[in-house]
This record gives structure tokens, sequence and C-alpha cells, in this order.
């Protein structure tokens, strides 16, 4: 569900009356950024045909790749790689799946983005570029059909291509047939809620909560070991431990920011990898390091609870009396001309068929992203256009090929004509709360997962 505030809360921070303004142009560090596109170096598999190099993308040149097989069954998979860091080299990803679709006849392609950072704003439209240019690049003809499938950000870029905003607002427009979006971000305000809520969260709990905001990352790296030694009592990988007190009040806050009790919760909070990964985006300022103008965390109306009774305790109250309070500033992610936004929208307004997968104990893009993506979609009158599926892991992205491959063969057959796949309730507590969650859809079992009853 996405964020509502009223104008007078929206502009209590900058205005002395409840008037909406439009905001003057305000230029972000992600602006002044270079890249270079790095040509790729990939091999073609036996029987297919690769083409490879670079072309204009939104933010500069963009690297791309482009694979089809000697009997191209005239369709394109376009493939949006996720999170690739802050270095200035731009690099195209391969997917998971690129041998098993040659081998069915579909040709893929990627590209690198025209930059870095969390930049889902050039992920689409050098994505639709790419899509675009497929028949200039290859001598082939216009393909019949194009799906999409991305994966983390790539999913936040799968989810926001096949939008009604995005048709309607990006420079580089794309019809696409279905869209896959695996462990990716479906709603684009909680990505970043949740990374604020964690850290401000521990940092209180350890007893050094910020007074003021944004607090800094180099001042909130200063003090991460103190938070680490007061709520941990190891901290050695893979697997940290949470001691009993307020590490165990921060095991529990988690759990339910992030979509309520569901197996492999625990697991996926005591990866010392991914606990890593949301602590180290802690002191930041709201603009997800400069890809927007202003500041876009809130958490002025959010109570942090680790219990579960009716009311908050009395400890929770004091707890979340002594939290800084947020406000976002006005209209942090703003409509542009001619092109989407910095961050853009996934709004639940979807034409075509969409298949998600997401990992229940994924602790760097919560599981709750599955459970506001439904309700957005549902709240758009496109519920039947949606099938979400729970896979049994702890880790980010971590699915077995077989659960990759029934997805997407499944979402095809659909958009083909076929009968609606079967997917997984996302939402009812009581049903994610049973121990057997996520089993029909899981394919292998994890380390430290139970394993699904034998059928």
């Amino acid at each position: 569900m996405k964020r509502s505030m009223t104008a007078c809360l929206l502009a209590v921070l900058t205005l002395s009356a409840c008037t909406r303004t439009t905001l003057p142009t305000q230029s972000r560090p992600h602006d002044t950024r270079s890249f270079k596109a790095v040509t790729p170096t990939f091999t073609a598999l036996t029987g297919a045909s690769i083409y490879q190099g670079v072309m204009p993308g939104l933010h500069g040149d963009a690297a791309y790749a482009i694979e089809v097989p000697a009997t191209w069954n005239g369709q394109l998979i376009m493939y949006a790689h996720g999170y690739a860091g802050d270095g200035p080299d731009l690099k195209v990803q391969a997917p998971a799946l690129r041998a098993y679709w040659l081998s069915l006849g579909y040709a893929w392609a990627a590209s690198s983005y025209s930059a870095n950072y969390y930049d889902v704003q050039a992920g689409v439209e050098d994505t639709n570029a790419l899509a675009n240019a497929f028949p200039t690049l290859t001598g082939r003809a216009k393909p019949t059909k194009t799906l999409i499938m991305g994966v983390s950000m790539g999913g936040h870029v799968a989810g926001a291509a096949v939008e009604k905003e995005t048709a309607q607002t990006a420079k580089n427009r794309t019809t696409y047939a279905a869209a896959m979006p695996v462990c990716g971000v479906m709603d684009e305000d909680y990505e970043f809620q949740w990374l604020g809520d964690y850290t401000l969260a521990a940092a209180q709990l350890a007893g050094v909560g910020p007074k003021t905001f944004p607090q800094g990352s180099d001042t909130y790296r200063a003090l991460l070991p103190d938070i680490l030694g007061a709520l941990f009592t190891s901290t050695t990988d893979p697997l940290w431990q949470e001691n009993a007190t307020q590490g165990a009040k921060l095991r529990e806050i988690a759990r339910n920011l992030t979509g309520g009790p569901r197996p492999a919760f625990e697991l996926g909070f005591r990866a010392g990898y991914w606990q890593k990964a949301v602590l180290g985006t802690g002191g930041a300022d709201g603009t997800i390091t400069g890809i927007l103008p202003r500041n876009i965390y809130g958490n002025a109306t959010t109570t942090y609870r680790w219990t579960t009774g009716a009311t908050p305790t009395a400890a929770e109250t004091a707890f979340n009396a002594g939290l800084v309070r947020v406000t976002p500033a006005q209209d942090p992610n703003p409509t542009l001309t001619g092109k989407v936004r910095y961050l853009p929208r996934v709004n639940g307004e979807i034409s075509v068929p969409v298949l998600t997968l997401h990992t229940t104990g994924d602790f760097y893009v919560p599981f709750k992203h599955q459970q506001l993506y439904r309700a957005a979609v549902t709240a758009a009158g496109n519920g039947g256009r949606l099938v979400q599926r729970a896979i049994r892991a702890a880790g980010h992205c971590e699915f077995t090929d077989p659960e990759l491959v029934e997805g997407f063969n499944d979402l095809v057959k659909w958009e083909a004509g076929g009968a609606k796949p079967a997917g997984d309730d996302v939402t009812t507590p009581v049903v994610l709360a049973d121990p057997n969650y996520g089993c029909t859809f899981t394919r292998g079992t994890r380390p430290g997962v139970d394993a699904c009853p034998a059928n």
C-alpha cells in the first residue's frame, strides 16, 4: 500500500500554510556522476549468434548483449540485472536461464544500464531502448512478442516496465507481453522505509540512536561496532547470533516490519552477509545516495513493536517516544518531462500477466514487498493478472533453477492463452505462519530450512 500523506503533512517542513506548490528543479549528486560502458565478451552458446557492444543510454553509454538461437521462435526476453554497486564500470550480466531460453528458441537481451547506483530510471529506459533497437542491432525482424524478467533491483525494473505510468511517461516506450520480477523491489517507497527503520531501531536499541536526521553515514559507521556489540553475541559469518535482550527485540521488530511470522525468517535475519548489507545503509539522508533530489524516508507514524499484544507495552511506548521522527520532504520523487521518474513507480496498474517469486526469509528485499504489491494490484482492479509464489529460502534471490524454470514456463503458457497458474497467498497471517508455508513451489531443500512434508 502506498504511503498516503495529506497536503498539510507534506507541507509542514517548508510551508507555513497548507498550500501545494511546485518545487523548483533541484540537481542531484547522481547528475554529476560518470560511468564507462564495458563491451561484453560473452562467447555465444552452441547454435546461437551473439551481438554485443555499446549504445547510447539515458545517462550516457550503456553496454549490451543480445543472443539469438539458430532456430529462433521470434520472441525476445529482456533481462534486467540487479544492483551493481557504485563503481564506474557498467557491465552486462547474463541471465541464469540463458541456456534454457535459447534451448526453447527464445532470444534474450540485456543492458548494463547507463549508470550504476540504484538507478532504476536508467534501468527501465535503457532496457526499453535496447528492446526497440533489436532489429537494428541484429539485422533480424522485429520480435513478435517481448517479455521481461528482472532480478532484485531488476525486479523493480521489470515491475515498473509494465506499469501504466511507465507506458505513458517513458522516453523509450516498449510493449511487453508479460513480466517476471523475482526477489524484486515491488514497492519503491517501502524498500527505503525498511532500510531506514531497521538501522534507526538497531541504533536506538543499542542506546546510541541519533537525535537528528540525517545522522550522516560517517557518524553511523563509527558507532556501528558499538551497535553490533550491544545486539549480537556473535557476528562471525556466515550466521550471526543475536543476544536474548536487545538483539531479540530487534529480531522481532524486523519480523513485524518485513511481513510477519513465516518460515526461514530467523535464518534470513541471522545471515551475516545480508545483515551487513542492510546495516551498511545506516545514517543515510533519504535520497538513495543521490538518486532523488529530496528525502523520501519517513517514520512519523510508525510504531515499532517487538511484542504481539493488542497494544504496545510500556517499554515499547518508551522506545518509540525516544526515536528520532522524520517526515519525508515534499514530492521527493517528482514526475519528470519526457522520461520516467527517478524512482519509477510500481502502482499495480498492469495490463499483462505478471508472475513473481520471492524467498520468505529475504532480509535485504523483504517478503513484505509481495504483500504491498498484491495490495496495490488488487486496489487497481488487476488482481487476476498477478500470480505470486513463495520460496522457502533465507537468502536474497536464492532460487534453484527448477523454481525459475517452472515459474517461467507457467508464465508463458498463461500469457499464450492457457489457464492462470496457481500461486501462494502472500497476505493472510495465519497462512504465512504455517511451518509448511511455501512448500507448493519450493524445489529443493536449503540447509537450515525445514524440509516440506513428503507428498
